[in-house]
């Protein structure tokens, strides 16, 4: 019978090996393991409205008009007769305003997708396993402080 059979029991799955005067404890920590995975965000939708304008133009016109002076000429004589068959024309003219519509291109949209870096606070308890070494009775330990696994 070893002297370490009574502080380790039998079964006891922290023990990984142990001898007569030997015996093995295993101490085992929590570590992160981040990952990163794409998912996504939202969406941006660029389209375009139409929006109707009422636009009130004033255009300068012009047109002929035919002014009629009349003159007395007192009585002179005429050696032509009186007939209904002596007429004048006179053609007159206006500016018409003829309206229109044409589209311009006024501008543009450009619109592209750029990476920005930003950090991510992670707050996470880890476990950790020490080693607790109990004195029972007048026992001398030497501790050495070294990991030797």
């Amino acid at each position: 019978m070893s002297i370490l059979d009574g502080i380790f029991k039998k079964g006891d799955d922290s023990v990984k090996a142990k001898t007569e005067d030997t015996a093995k404890l295993s101490l085992r920590k929590e570590e992160l393991d981040i990952a990163k995975s794409r998912a996504q965000k939202g969406d941006v939708e660029i389209g375009k409205e139409i929006l109707e304008e009422h636009k009130k133009v004033d255009v300068p016109v012009s047109c002929e008009e035919v002014v009629i002076e009349r003159r007395s000429l007192n009585n002179e004589a005429s050696d032509s007769p009186i007939t209904s068959e002596e007429t004048i024309k006179i053609p007159i003219s206006e500016e018409k305003v003829d309206v229109n519509k044409h589209t311009v291109v006024t501008g543009e949209i450009l619109a592209h997708k750029r990476e920005i870096e930003n950090t991510a606070h992670i707050d996470e308890t880890l476990k950790r396993e020490e080693a607790r070494i109990n004195k029972v009775g007048d026992a001398n330990i030497i501790d050495d402080g070294i990991d030797h696994s």
